[in-house]
């Protein structure tokens, strides 16, 4: 089952990354820049999420306490949701953007620690930047688009603020393995568009991977080893979806 074998993927990047300590370091330094600032970001979220419910519902301010009370927690678990799922891809574009050297190496670490690439393209540094800013730009504003049904989602009643995380972590995932998959599936000529249409094919394989992932990098600091293993995991799930061996031939290298 494709989920499963995503999940297995997962954990395999993870114990790369975590057997091989400069690998970690490498993919850590980018995402532990990015997390402060998110942190940051979330803890004055979570100061004004009080005032940001109650301008939320102006309509419930004749109803009764309970009433009241009830939709501005709706409208509270609503914004969480949304910021959320919102936030996770984000910081995930940003810290490529910050660490895209970075997570190139990462990727063409574990893709060399398995086997060689066919066809290679080595794009330069100013258009491999350049490309890097637009794709990311381009999920975060997908990201952003994907945020508006998440939080009218946190809404309905009693299912609402179920279904808002479940929705979130199934359309982030998914964002996040575009971008994650960007190293390994550049150096194979796939561009965003060509990306997203190869994710498309194995849908539950790019979940499998993509819903950890998303789990993780929502707990503050967590994201700082999650994503260094999500990297790895990614280019896993490149190689398999490419139809390539993802089997380990030898021990990743930095050399």
């Amino acid at each position: 089952m494709d989920l499963v074998l995503g999940l297995r993927l997962f954990v395999r990047g993870a114990v790369t990354v975590l057997r091989t300590p400069r690998l970690l370091v490498l993919g850590a330094i980018p995402a532990l820049i990015v997390s402060v600032l998110y942190v940051a970001a979330l803890v004055a979220l979570v100061a004004w999420l009080p005032d940001i419910a109650t301008g939320l519902t102006p309509f419930a301010d004749g109803w009764s306490e309970a009433l009241r009370t009830g939709a501005r927690i709706a409208a509270g678990a609503a914004v969480v949701a949304a910021a959320a799922g919102v936030a996770v891809v984000t910081f995930v574009a940003v810290t490529l953007a910050v660490g895209g050297p970075f997570y190139e190496k990462l990727a063409e670490t574990v893709d060399e620690g398995i086997g060689p690439v066919p066809g290679v393209v080595e794009p330069s540094w100013v258009r491999s930047l350049l490309r890097g800013a637009r794709d990311g730009l381009l999920l975060i504003g997908l990201s952003v688009l994907a945020a508006v049904p998440l939080f009218v989602l946190g809404f309905v009643p009693v299912v609402g603020p179920v279904l808002g995380p479940v929705a979130a972590a199934l359309v982030g995932g998914r964002l996040l393995m575009i971008e994650l998959t960007a190293p390994a599936l550049q150096r194979r000529g796939l561009d965003f568009g060509g990306r997203r249409r190869l994710l498309r094919t194995r849908r539950l394989a790019t979940w499998g991977v993509g819903i950890p992932t998303y789990l993780l990098a929502a707990i503050p600091f967590v994201a700082i080893v999650a994503i260094p293993a999500a990297s790895a995991a990614a280019t896993l799930l490149a190689r398999e979806l490419r139809g390539e061996p993802t089997d380990q031939q030898r021990p990743a290298s930095m050399t």
